[in-house]
């Protein structure tokens, strides 16, 4: 019963208090509390406000799930949702990385066929898949568990819930970021390669393995290659994390109150999860665009020139700079969630590694249409990604408290 509640009940009938036979510690007979409050019963100062809010909270905190259970569902859940989408980010990564004049892969169903058919599953559509396993789990582990741990203590502080998940948002993607963007740097180049000594597509990589990868980009490139991309990377997920989570928990609590329940069912489930990913991925295609031009635009320090000879005679044409190798390993595509953005013929090289640069030349020279292009595959892989992983985390959760439960219960039986 809350403090106005008690107060309301304290003056509606006064002389019913007076008839109630308690005994000296307040209880009626039968060992039940009485039938009204007093002003004894009553805490008006501090002390009594203070009560209240950790009522108020104890009710809340009844709907948390321990960290641990957050992170391991997170993990599970993201981890299989990755994994279920990743051809499709194989066929855009080809699509966005292919230097073939013309291009070899054009339409989703072609390229899909075209790989298959090729190079298989395991080694064609389903290349770079252990590192981006590798990757993928830790980092939704970090992910949830720094994203429960800022939302619970924003809210307990005292903040607006839709800012506590969109901040929740920001800082669990960047948390994630130092795991999951050098993972998928090993994927997307792995994918881009197919198999070793791919003979029929030549990506400029050509890895034994994921172990090999790591080892010859960090001798050859350096560490910091591994984290290539990562500035183009976290601006456009950040954004996209931020929006997703907070239309995900505003579509958890709407379909809540709807049901009167905390148990919405699995077409609710599927629905809020599509949603949030659906939408956050029509708003942050701008940012996807940008990103994608930026790292698939061809780079003029990797073209052929000419060479002098030692002698001083006439430079040899054509002839490549020893670092033009090194130059072509490191091609600008795509190092996080697949774009779904394929820039159109003869669209404006940006030159430009600045977002919002990029963004002023695209709406000068393609106009509004050229922020949102490829928005509809992009719509339908964040929002199938979305409700795969979230549908999955919150069966998983679930799973994981009647187990806690269950354990508990045996514990207390012994």
């Amino acid at each position: 019963m809350s403090l106005a509640s008690k107060v309301a009940n304290l003056f509606s009938s006064g002389s019913t208090n007076s008839q109630t036979n308690r005994n000296g510690f307040g209880f009626s007979e039968d060992g039940l509390s009485g039938g009204k409050d007093t002003f004894a019963d009553v805490k008006l100062g501090p002390e009594g406000i203070a009560s209240e809010i950790m009522a108020s909270k104890a009710v809340e905190e009844e709907g948390r799930s321990p960290y641990l259970h957050c992170m391991i569902a997170g993990g599970l859940g993201g981890t299989t949702g990755d994994m279920l989408m990743h051809s499709l980010d194989t066929v855009k990564t080809r699509q966005q990385g292919d230097p073939h004049i013309p291009p070899k892969y054009t339409s989703m169903s072609s390229s899909y066929a075209t790989i298959l058919r090729q190079e298989g599953l395991r080694r064609g559509l389903y290349g770079g898949w252990l590192p981006a396993m590798l990757g993928s789990f830790p980092g939704t582990v970090i992910f949830f568990g720094t994203y429960e741990y800022s939302k619970r203590h924003l809210i307990d502080y005292g903040t607006t819930p839709w800012i506590a998940y969109l901040a929740s948002g920001f800082v669990a993607d960047f948390a994630a970021s130092f795991v999951y963007v050098p993972s998928e740097v090993l994927k997307t180049r792995l994918q881009l390669q197919g198999r070793y000594n791919n003979p029929f597509f030549k990506s400029g990589y050509n890895y034994k393995s994921t172990v090999h990868a790591a080892r010859t980009i960090i001798r050859q490139e350096g560490f910091s290659a591994l984290f290539y991309g990562y500035k183009a990377t976290i601006l456009r997920d950040l954004p996209f994390s931020a929006l997703q989570f907070a239309f995900y928990e505003q579509g958890q609590t709407w379909a809540r109150e709807w049901k009167k329940s905390r148990d919405i069912g699995l077409p609710l489930e599927l629905l809020t999860g599509a949603a949030a990913g659906g939408l956050s991925g029509v708003i942050t295609c701008p940012l996807d665009v940008v990103k994608t031009r930026i790292q698939t635009q061809v780079n003029p320090s990797a073209r052929p020139v000419a060479k002098h000879t030692p002698g001083g005679s006439m430079p040899a044409q054509g002839k490549i700079e020893p670092t033009t190798s090194l130059k072509q390993q490191i091609r600008k595509i795509s190092t996080s969630s697949p774009s779904t953005h394929t820039p159109r013929p003869g669209a404006i090289n940006l030159d430009t590694s600045s977002l919002f640069k990029g963004l002023r030349l695209i709406y000068k020279t393609e106009g509004i249409g050229g922020w949102f292009r490829g928005v509809g595959p992009r719509f339908v892989w964040t929002s199938v990604q979305s409700g795969c992983m979230l549908v999955l985390y919150q069966s998983i959760k679930g799973q994981l408290e009647i187990y806690s439960a269950s354990i508990k219960d045996e514990e207390s039986v012994v």
